[in-house]
């Protein structure tokens, strides 16, 4: 009886585990570094990430503003090597943040993390100093205000611009920036920007986030259940991110407990069908015991 309490214990804290489960890494994730406040899959032949992926919450933001490091550094982490600071040297390019160096300012080490080269990409300074930061601050607003966000971010090799470097880095087209917000009222937000200046409004670059799959070749949050997944993604709503904006209808999820029931994967539903299984031989093996 003692061994049946034991296992029942350990797949009760198995199956919690499995249903709080905030991992939503975009696919494929192949050639993964994992840091301590991002991940990203490192695309050697670009010497670059294709993604990005960082959990931002308020106390992040709010126990920000660490000097600036500036102290760009090549990622060991990655087995095939990554660029290096000096291919961007002379190249009239910035090294653009995928995750920016002011959301990891709330402690040194996710400062200094930030500046590893797997975390950089060649951006058009009017860019990167224009529209791309402008996005970022907004971010760590909408971190400010929803506790917490999900944000992926990244390349698009289309249009590119050539390389640069020694290591032959190329230069994006195109970058995107995915937002999710998993709050009681879910929302999701997505851009894409041409790697150029530009003065027209952050609206006017908001697109789908399926746009951004076609685009990317990439599948976001492909872990939320399928009718929640599609009614976020094929949508451009600006309802809660910026003023002056009211969704034009509901979105699918009603209630935390019902998204908390539909984030439960395939994975869990059998490991708690082989649980139940286990208990069942258990129970009837120790009444066996007991009628001997």
């Amino acid at each position: 009886m003692r061994l049946f309490i034991q296992v029942l214990l350990l797949q009760i804290v198995f199956t919690s585990a499995l249903a709080n489960s905030t991992d939503f890494l975009p696919l494929p994730s192949t050639d993964l570094v994992k840091h301590t406040y991002y991940t990203l899959s490192y695309n050697e032949a670009n010497e670059q990430a294709n993604w990005v992926y960082y959990t931002l919450t308020d106390s992040m933001v709010l126990n920000g503003g660490a000097e600036r490091s500036n102290k760009f550094k090549v990622d060991k982490l990655v087995v095939t090597g990554s660029a290096k600071t000096s291919d961007y040297s002379n190249s009239g390019y910035d090294r653009g943040h995928l995750c920016p160096a002011a959301d990891m300012g709330f402690n040194p080490t996710a400062m200094q993390e930030s500046f590893f080269m797997s975390n950089i990409s060649p951006q058009f300074p009017g860019f990167n100093r224009g529209i791309w930061k402008e996005l970022e601050t907004n971010v760590r607003e909408w971190a400010k205000q929803e506790h917490k966000i999900i944000v992926v971010a990244g390349p698009v090799f289309k249009s590119n611009r050539g390389t640069i470097g020694e290591d032959h880095v190329l230069v994006p087209g195109y970058f995107y920036k995915v937002i999710y917000d998993a709050t009681d009222t879910p929302r999701m937000i997505a851009f894409v920007f041409p790697n150029e200046k530009t003065d027209r409004p952050l609206t006017d670059f908001v697109v789908a986030t399926d746009e951004v799959e076609k685009l990317a070749n990439l599948d976001f949050f492909s872990q939320l259940p399928d009718e929640m997944e599609d009614n976020l993604e094929s949508k451009v709503d600006f309802s809660g991110w910026f003023e002056g904006y009211s969704s034009p209808e509901p979105l699918a999820v009603k209630s935390p407990d019902v998204k908390i029931d539909q984030q439960t994967s395939d994975t869990k539903f059998y490991l708690i069908l082989i649980s139940v299984l286990v208990l069942a031989i258990l129970y009837v093996s120790v009444n066996r015991r007991k009628r001997k």
